[in-house]
This record gives structure tokens, C-alpha cells and sequence, in this order.
């Protein structure tokens, strides 16, 4: 009984977040079936989960999506979006139209980086992984991973300001009178 219930607190307090990270890697469908695969494995190995256990999870997690991906490519800009829906879902929002804006840059200028690039990012902007943590679920030591991390924000900034700069120099419609 003592597995049993270890398994329903270790589920209720990370299956969010392992769906939400699912779900950004490979849209909200599939992301519930990784989701459920991990907890799968998460139950044979219950006893080599390691403390904190998120990290070992998203690890696992990310595993499942990588076998996937061998046969079955996904399109990362709608699992994206699904997944910052999964994870602002209840949070209310000051400025509609400005976050609106703002979340259409962000998306379309991750969708300009590499799968590398966009999975650094999310691990820590979208799921709240330390980067220790999140070094933990890339299978890198914390050293590597914050160097990648801080390269990838460097070309995300520059994917930003392209995506912005191409938003600003499409051509204005003029109606002449004759």
C-alpha cells in the first residue's frame, strides 16, 4: 500500500507539468499519451525515482517524445501554443490584445529556432525548471546547459527582433481617390 500511495502523490503533484511539457514538444493528443507512457514507467521504477522527481520525469518524458519523433514528425508552433494554453489556463490577463501581440511574436520567432533552442527555452520559461533540473532531463551537466540556454535566448532575441522588424515593414494599403 505504501507504492500505491507514494505513485498517487508523485501523479497528483507532477502530472500537470508533465503534460504540459508533453503536450509543448508534441501537441495536447499526444502529449496525454507521453504523459500516460511516463507514469507507466514512472510505476516499474518507482523505487529509482530520484528527489525532486520532475526532472527524472520530464526526462522520461522526453525520451518517449524522442522515439516518437523517429517515425512521426509534429508541428512545434501548435504544440506550443497548446501547451502555454495548458499552462496560463486559469490566469487572468491584464492587457488581451498587448499579451495577444506579444505571445504571436514570441511563437512565431521560437518557430525560427532550432528544436534544441525551443526545448532549452521552454524547460525553464514554460515549465519552471531550475536549470539544474532542467540539465538533469537534457542529460548535460548544469555548466553545458546554462551556456546553451544563454545562446539560445541570444538568437531568440534576434528571432524576436526579425519577427517584430518583418511586422513593421509590411506594405501599407493606400486607397487613391481619382
Amino acid at each position: 500500500m505504501r507504492d500505491a500511495q507514494r505513485f498517487r502523490d508523485l501523479y497528483q503533484e507532477c502530472q500537470p507539468r508533465v503534460l504540459a511539457y508533453a503536450a509543448s514538444l508534441v501537441g495536447r493528443q499526444v502529449g496525454e499519451d507521453i504523459t500516460s507512457e511516463t507514469f507507466t514507467v514512472a510505476w516499474r521504477r518507482l523505487r529509482d525515482i530520484p528527489t525532486p522527481p520532475l526532472p527524472w520525469l520530464l526526462g522520461v518524458a522526453r525520451n518517449l517524445v524522442r522515439e516518437l519523433r523517429r517515425s512521426d514528425g509534429r508541428q512545434y508552433a501548435l504544440a506550443a501554443e497548446e501547451a502555454q494554453r495548458v499552462i496560463t489556463s486559469g490566469a487572468q490577463v491584464q492587457d488581451v490584445a498587448a499579451d495577444v501581440t506579444e505571445r504571436a511574436v514570441a511563437l512565431q520567432a521560437l518557430t525560427r529556432l532550432s528544436a534544441a533552442d525551443r526545448e532549452l527555452l521552454t524547460l525553464v520559461a514554460w515549465h519552471g525548471l531550475a536549470p539544474r533540473q532542467a540539465a538533469r532531463v537534457l542529460g548535460c551537466s548544469t555548466a553545458t546547459f546554462s551556456v546553451r540556454l544563454h545562446r539560445a535566448r541570444r538568437r531568440l532575441e534576434r528571432a524576436m527582433d526579425a519577427v517584430e522588424l518583418s511586422q513593421d515593414l509590411r506594405p501599407k494599403v493606400t486607397v487613391k481617390e481619382h
